[in-house]
């Protein structure tokens, strides 16, 4: 048996598995498989673009296949929290707030990249940024105390 992946038979795995906490991370849950939703978007429309003919970047390509592997990532630590892991509530936490700073940063660099691709790589910062408010909120740090 997997323990990384099983809920421990702690107090504090109970807190994990009462109604609020389970609320906040099907809540967050939904974030992120919006930021999953649009990080396809914009592979999607860097593959159109390129078979089309238009350029398209190797930076492009790079970078909207970086954001959707963070968002299924995300999403794979977020389940695994749910379940009680308190390692990857921890990266949700960070994650959440590292990912849409990153990509604002990146996406401010002077003619690195197109408007459509920023505007859309601001839209999956919002879904991911929306996360940060849950995972960081009162709900899941009381599910998750420290000194565990």
């Amino acid at each position: 048996m997997n323990t990384a992946t099983t809920i421990p038979a702690t107090a504090e795995a109970t807190a994990v598995s009462q109604a609020p906490a389970q609320r906040a991370f099907r809540t967050a849950k939904i974030f992120i498989g919006a930021y999953g939703a649009l990080s396809t978007a914009v592979l999607l429309t860097v593959v159109v673009l390129a078979a089309t003919g238009h350029e398209v970047t190797s930076f492009m390509w790079g970078r909207s296949a970086g954001v959707l592997a963070s968002a299924a990532v995300t999403y794979w630590l977020t389940v695994l929290a749910a379940r009680g892991a308190r390692w990857a509530y921890l990266r949700v936490r960070f994650l959440s707030v590292v990912m849409p700073v990153v990509i604002v940063a990146i996406d401010l660099i002077p003619g690195a990249l197109p408007v459509w691709f920023i505007a859309m790589q601001a839209v999956c910062a919002l879904a991911i940024g929306a996360t940060a408010f849950i995972a960081n909120g009162s709900v899941l740090r009381a599910a998750f105390p420290k000194g565990r």
